[in-house]
């Protein structure tokens, strides 16, 4: 009796193991996000997968079996699962085929999320999705009308109403910059306003850096294409002098948006020759373009 008892205990171990394993596998975590919304208002997430289950009537779709636990930035955490949607990932606290069920639905599709609170977008708004940091780039900037989010070092400022005005009259291009802290450029020959932008062109048929510089003007190069990180860019640049001082600018535009997105390094310095010897040193150049493909790698685009 003793021995078919321990038979049966083990039985129920292997079992219960069994069970667990699959109750894993049935939940498993496929990946995580983190979203900045308007008014300064965060989301995190972690997705998992499920099994769907089987359909309830000839001609409908399986329901999914995933779910996410999401994270507000006003403190409440939740866990929800996931619904049938024709878009996108869909999850709710609430069974979506009673009506005044769900009080809560997070919904994420491409980069960005939107929160209905009783079937209102009231307080996450504009989500999109922030890459990690990388190290150094603890500022984030979200703009859920531009469609975008990038990270940035502290002690840079940024001017949300940029323009980009070297192009001639009724062609400015809109955008936002970070110009870099005056700390960088002090006992150097490097300009304060030297910065890194994000910019879009509105209507646009195809998406290249040469519309974001002066083609024609001495010093400009022809885009090429250079991938970085993954992502495939149209790259262009120019240089430009005048009264001893240099203008350096590259811009890596995104191919396939529209609005055409791009990324500008506007570098701006003195020569360094025109200086009394020793009153300036001569700025790291190569420090300061990675510090920006830093940043530009951050950049996340709505999609």
């Amino acid at each position: 009796m003793r021995k078919n008892w321990l038979i049966i205990s083990a039985l129920i171990i292997v079992a219960a193991g069994t069970w667990y394993v699959v109750a894993r596998r049935a939940s498993q975590l496929i990946a995580s996000a983190f979203y900045a919304c308007n008014g300064g208002k965060t989301i995190s997430a972690e997705f998992y997968k499920g099994e769907s289950k089987s359909v309830s009537a000839p001609g409908e779709p399986p329901t999914p079996g995933g779910s996410v636990n999401i994270k507000l930035s006003d403190g409440r955490v939740m866990a929800l699962k996931q619904t049938i949607s024709a878009d996108g990932g869909r999850y709710s606290n609430g069974n979506p085929l009673i009506q005044g069920n769900e009080s809560f639905v997070f919904w994420s599709k491409g980069n960005g999320a939107l929160v209905l609170e009783n079937n209102e977008p009231k307080n996450y708004t504009g989500c999109i999705e922030v890459a990690p940091d990388p190290g150094g780039l603890p500022q984030i900037y979200e703009n859920g009308s531009k469609g975008f989010s990038i990270r940035y070092p502290a002690g840079y400022s940024l001017n949300d109403n940029y323009q980009y005005q070297e192009l001639g009259p009724g062609r400015d291009i809109g955008g936002v910059s970070f110009t870099i802290p005056a700390s960088v450029a002090e006992g150097t020959n490097l300009g304060r306003d030297s910065y890194l932008s994000v910019e879009e062109i509105p209507q646009v048929k195809y998406c290249s850096a040469d519309l974001f510089l002066d083609s024609g003007a001495p010093g400009a190069f022809k885009p090429a294409a250079v991938t970085d990180n993954g992502i495939t860019y149209s790259v262009a640049s120019s240089t430009g002098a005048g009264a001893g001082n240099r203008y350096e600018e590259t811009v890596y535009a995104v191919p396939g948006t529209n609005p055409c997105v791009a990324v500008r390094y506007f570098i701006h310095y003195g020569v360094i020759e025109n200086y009394p010897a020793g009153a300036v040193k001569e700025f790291n150049k190569q420090a300061l373009l990675e510090e920006f493909d830093v940043i530009r790698r951050t950049l996340i685009i709505q999609q």
